[in-house]
């Protein structure tokens, strides 16, 4: 490849540029150059990717290119780019050195880098002590882009339609759409969309070479608008312009990514974020751009094109209807596979499929409809089961329920829902005639539900517009008048396990303003006078799903209360009888958080299955013991501590956040000592809690995506097998933690396509989905996929439905929703394994096995009549636990902030 790096010279004198112009304070060694990547990216013919951390040091690979991208090229896009980052805070008049650099005459001003042939190695790996291959950091980036070319070069043929394809770089790789995009009539209007293939490069635990990962999907592009431009916080803008330049081998092939928004200081349609396209107008003067209110307006006629020039605004479920479906079916997946593998090789291959390694799928305790029992069996023993779970946790106590209705309908749903959740007779009314109170007795359970109009609570919080607090302050104080009122609202009631269920409108209706969702003020409200609280949304015009809606309402104020039961397992006799499961999670709020309040927050959530009362306990640190789950909950809502100071506050932010180093102070080595420290202290609670675990078998469950953020001894390259890292040390034997300790590992796309799209095929070629535990051909593999059944909310769709060219039978395809089964990969990093035994002295005892364990985990992702969960229920719990951490700005800091003012 032809490689080009910013150079000493030119980096200096850009960053002195940059230091003028105000913008160097925190960082003056680093240059904001995403826009001027995005720019070349776009603009210069054969540039391919640019590379890392070229901003901070001159000397490192800023460029990568087929061929040299001549001077009166870059020239011109260095110069739009300094001079706009020079202007666009200050308004300032061009110094002589942007003019030349605008005109493209650099000579005078400083030399410009020269060009380099280099080789570079496509698969450079580095192998970890634990067997993990790693790619080159480069390649993160530049390997989806060159696959992504590659690609685009070729053109996709489906029922006799051709598809052409272009190129959008992305944050964690690249992407290819279709373009121009494909058209759907539907009532009366057009509606726009594009198939999506998302490249990534990704990393497998133990495995000796690296993945890229080729995942589908439909990109959507908006119509029309219906949100107010004010509502408008951030949504990307794909621009399709041709070079002002003669082009080279890539001409054509890449769509320019920008951010369309509101500017509150602006009071106006801007772009935001970086975005190439304000600077586009100064680089060709020929062709007509479009303005930000004009795509507003607009929006069909800019994605048709005007003038060579075309833009499409990507769609998001906040920006109104879309007639277009999203998602692919597996037929149609599979035919994007083959064209991808075909278009890759020899460069790079499949991996093998995967087998299925049990038959095992489900617990013994869910039965299938109609297996083997008679009609109604299988929902006898759901309800049988969910009245022993919560005559458990009631412990001879009453439940007291009140319920907060805005809609008759709601209310009648909920109250009808319940007897047939438990199998009892409809309740009975108890109280004065006025008091709309009902009753149900039996086997043990007594529950007491009230139902009155939700009122002024439900209404949108009235959250002060006075710019000049910070906005968390502001939210707190309305967060502290809805406490208030919901405290007059509430009555004493007697002893016993409370609740509340409340109907609120979706967050969608408080979009207008800012921070006025009441949802989480009345969490805390209510957690403050000792109730967990359950939201439902109240029913549009054509809401035919309020029964279903009402019943898992119920069902997750069972969940809140811990009567849960967990599954009972099919795997075999080597899963100990008395085994507990344990699983954490980290709460990570930045400021942008549900109360504009950072926060973090380790919760553990243990589950004993067979166990009396607090079968379903978490994990309280400040008494370091073990508490009923409704428990745990309240008291993440009631010690949520808030974050006063800077370094705190940093603590809690993303390390490369330079907003957070703005309002903070630090520099970057403070927030980085600041970080390590809040990792010891992750680490030091995780090492503790093993200790309170080693009186029985565990099985410790950990979300690798969620919890490396404070363990960083579980990233992919630090794993080794049957060991446990913590800090600089070594790692160590996972079975010093605990005798009969297992560990594993759980990982979905974590919004980084991190495992792989997937759809399954038999011998005859027919192809479609499958539920199950499946795993490599080597036996001594710790890498298997966990598949699950489609839940039976889900439309069943015709096989062979094809949306990207639809058949004349199937002219409705595009409208409908393809739902695919998520991959969650499964690693199980620490077991019993004969290596482990023997290191233990323990050379006598049976060694587990690897797949049953995987398949325990994935047992564990069925429960009850819920659609098969994303993670196995343990994890469930504790993830959901941290809608509790809901952490408020010190009375003592608003005071003192209100009284400066």
């Amino acid at each position: 490849m032809k490689v080009l790096r910013l150079g000493e010279d030119l980096h200096a004198e850009l960053a002195r540029m940059h230091a003028e112009a105000g913008k160097g304070s925190v960082r003056p060694d680093r240059l904001p150059v995403r826009r001027l990547n995005s720019l070349l990216q776009a603009m210069a013919p054969g540039v391919i990717a640019t590379g890392r951390n070229a901003g901070t040091d001159g000397r490192l690979p800023w460029l990568y290119a087929r061929e040299v991208v001549p001077p009166e090229v870059l020239a011109p896009v260095i110069g739009a780019w300094s001079a706009g980052m020079y202007r666009e805070e200050d308004d300032a008049e061009v110094s002589d050195l942007e003019e030349r650099l605008r005109s493209g005459d650099l000579a005078d001003a400083v030399h410009l880098p020269h060009w380099t042939a280099e080789s570079v190695d496509l698969a450079e790996t580095v192998t970890s002590v634990g067997g993990t291959a790693e790619p080159a950091t480069r390649l993160y980036s530049l390997l989806p882009e060159w696959v992504a070319f590659r690609l685009a070069a070729r053109t996709f043929r489906t029922g006799g339609t051709t598809l052409h394809f272009r190129v959008e770089s992305a944050a964690n790789g690249a992407r290819l759409l279709t373009w121009p995009p494909q058209r759907y009539e539907r009532r009366g209007q057009t509606w726009y969309y594009s198939a999506c293939l998302n490249i990534t490069v990704h990393t497998v635990p133990f495995t000796p070479r690296f993945r890229v990962h080729v995942s589908t999907q439909i990109r959507r592009w908006v119509t029309r608008f219906d949100v107010r431009p004010y509502q408008l916080g951030g949504t990307t803008v794909l621009l399709d312009a041709p070079l002002p330049w003669p082009g080279g081998p890539d001409r054509g092939y890449r769509l320019m990514a920008n951010t369309l928004g509101y500017d509150r200081r602006l009071k106006e349609l801007a772009w935001r974020y970086h975005s190439p396209a304000p600077l586009m107008p100064e680089l060709d003067i020929v062709r007509n751009y479009p303005q930000p209110v004009e795509l507003f307006a607009h929006p069909e006629r800019w994605i048709n094109g005007s003038g060579n020039v075309a833009a499409g605004i990507v769609f998001h479920p906040s920006l109104g209807p879309h007639e277009v479906g999203p998602g692919l079916m597996p037929e149609e997946r599979a035919g994007l596979d083959a064209w991808v593998e075909e278009g890759l090789r020899p460069m790079l291959t499949r991996v093998p499929d995967l087998t299925r390694v049990t038959r095992s799928n489900t617990p013994s305790l869910l039965p299938r409809s109609g297996a083997g029992s008679g009609p109604g069996a299988r929902d006898a023993r759901l309800t049988l089961q969910r009245r022993v779970a919560l005559a458990r946790v009631l412990d001879g106590r009453p439940m007291e329920i009140d319920i907060f209705w805005q809609t008759p309908e709601t209310r009648a749903a909920l109250l009808a829902e319940l007897p047939k959740l438990i199998g009892f007779p409809p309740g009975e009314r108890v109280g004065p005639a006025d008091d709309d109170t009902w009753r149900w007795r039996g086997e043990g359970i007594e529950i007491r539900v009230r139902a009155r109009p939700a009122g002024a609570l439900a209404d949108a919080l009235p959250v002060s517009q006075e710019r000049r607090r910070r906005r968390a302050v502001r939210l707190a104080e309305a967060i502290e008048g809805r406490c208030r009122l919901v405290a007059d609202r509430m009555a004493p009631g007697e002893e016993g396990v409370k609740g509340v269920i409340a109907e609120i409108a979706g967050k969608e209706r408080f979009a207008a303003v800012p921070d006025s969702d009441p949802k989480h003020a009345l969490r805390i409200a209510w957690a403050r006078l000792g109730r967990v609280s359950q939201f439902v949304n109240f029913p549009d015009a054509s809401d035919s799903g309020l029964e279903h809606r009402a019943r898992w309402t119920w069902l997750d104020t069972f969940r809140q209360f811990g009567a849960i039961s967990p599954p009972a397992h099919r795997v075999g006799a080597g899963i100990p009888g008395d085994l507990q499961y344990v699983a954490l999670w980290l709460v990570r709020h930045t400021r942008k958080g549900p109360t504009r309040c950072p926060a973090r927050r380790l919760i553990a959530v243990r589950v004993r299955p067979g166990d009396g009362p607090g079968v379903i306990e978490g994990w309280d640190a400040q008494r370091t013991e073990w508490v009923p789950y409704p428990q745990l909950l309240l008291l993440l809502a009631q010690a949520a501590k808030p974050v006063a100071k800077a370094g705190e506050e940093a603590e809690a932010e993303d390390p490369s956040d330079s907003a957070a180093t703005k309002r903070t102070g630090l520099g970057l080595a403070a927030r980085k000592g600041v970080g390590q420290c809040r990792q010891r202290e992750s680490e030091r609670q995780i090492r503790a809690l093993l200790f309170q675990l080693r009186d029985r078998p565990t099985l410790l469950l950990a979300d690798a995506g969620n919890l490396r953020q404070c363990w960083p001894g579980l990233r992919n390259g630090e794993l080794e097998r049957d060991m446990l890292g913590f800090g600089t040390e070594p790692a160590q034997r996972h079975t010093l933690y605990g005798g009969d300790l297992r560990v594993v590992l759980v990982r979905d796309a974590n919004g980084r396509e991190e495992v792989p799209e997937w759809y399954a095929h038999d011998t005859k070629g027919r192809v479609g989905l499958a539920e199950g535990v499946w795993g490599a051909a080597e036996t001594d593999s710790r890498v298997f996929a966990s598949t699950a059944s489609k839940p039976h909310t889900v439309a069943k769709l015709p096989k062979g439905l094809m949306k990207l060219a639809p058949a004349a039978q199937g002219r409705t395809a595009p409208g409908k929703t393809a739902w695919n089964p998520a991959h969650l990969e499964i690693t199980v990093l620490g077991c019993l394994s004969e290596k482990a035994l023997a290191d233990s002295g323990r050379e006598g005892d049976l060694p587990d096995l690897p797949v049953e364990w995987a398949t325990l985990t994935h047992q564990l992702r069925y429960h009850d009549e819920y659609p098969p969960l994303a993670k196995p229920l343990p994890l469930h719990l504790a993830r959901l636990a941290g809608e509790y951490v809901l952490p408020m700005t010190g009375r003592d800091e608003r005071v003192s902030m209100t009284s400066a003012l």
